[in-house]
Order: C-alpha cells, then structure tokens, then sequence
C-alpha cells in the first residue's frame, strides 16, 4: 500500500519516495530511467529530488506493475495510449479505499458502542456490505 504524501512539502527525496511505496532506491532509479514522465530535479550532487507530480506518476506505474501486474513495456504503452484514463482510475481507487477504511472504522466503533447486537445482526450486516455474496 502507499503511504499518503504531505502537501506541505515540494520536494521528497529519493528515499522518502522509496518508503512511500514500500520500494528499494535502486527501483525508483530503475524506473526513472524507463519512464520519460519521470523527471526529479538533482542538485549539483545529482541528489534527486521528487516533486508531487513526479510522486503521483510513480503512483500510476506502481499501480500498472505492482497492482495489475503490467510489464515495464506494457505499462509504457498504456500510459501513452490513456494517461488520462488511468490517472483518473488510480484517483477513484484511492477515494474508495479511503471510503473503505472510513466505513470499517465506523462498522467498528458501532460494535464497540452496542456490544447487545446479535451475532446473526453482525452477520447480516456483513452480508449486506458484500453485496449478498
């Protein structure tokens, strides 16, 4: 899972992005260089530095290789194909894995508060979220 961003920030350093993304520094290297979308800065070092659209472009390969297992070449060709499309995806997955998480809280601090709901109630509502599967 990827860790949320700060906005108050406008640079992450190459190891803070490697930990957003549960990733090595030698990945988001290797990714930078078969990705032309991205471009960090580097200082005269050559200290690379991320700026939150180079984060959010790492989010939609991350998304096509780790999450729906696209090849290095697949992926590239998906991201000129629809960048768009697939921002747009990744953007509406991460609004319902918030809404997920929001909701589990919430299931959760409904069981803590009324301990008297029947296990067949507790098993109805879980019923109910899956859509009756």
């Amino acid at each position: 899972m990827i860790e949320e961003i700060s906005s108050e920030k406008h640079y992450y350093s190459i190891g803070e992005v490697a930990k957003m993304f549960n990733l090595s520094i030698s990945n988001i290297r290797f990714w930078e260089q078969e990705f032309e979308i991205l471009k960090p800065k580097k200082n005269k070092k050559g200290d690379r530095f991320f700026t939150k659209q180079d984060v959010d472009h790492l989010k939609i390969i991350y998304h096509l290789l780790k999450e729906k297992g696209y090849t290095i070449d697949g992926a590239r060709k998906k991201l000129m194909q629809q960048p768009d499309n697939v921002s747009d995806r990744i953007r509406m997955i991460e609004s319902l894995k918030k809404i997920k998480v929001f909701l589990q809280s919430l299931k959760n601090n409904l069981d803590k508060k009324d301990p008297e709901i029947s296990t067949a109630e507790n098993i109805s509502l879980e019923n109910d979220s899956d859509g009756g599967k």
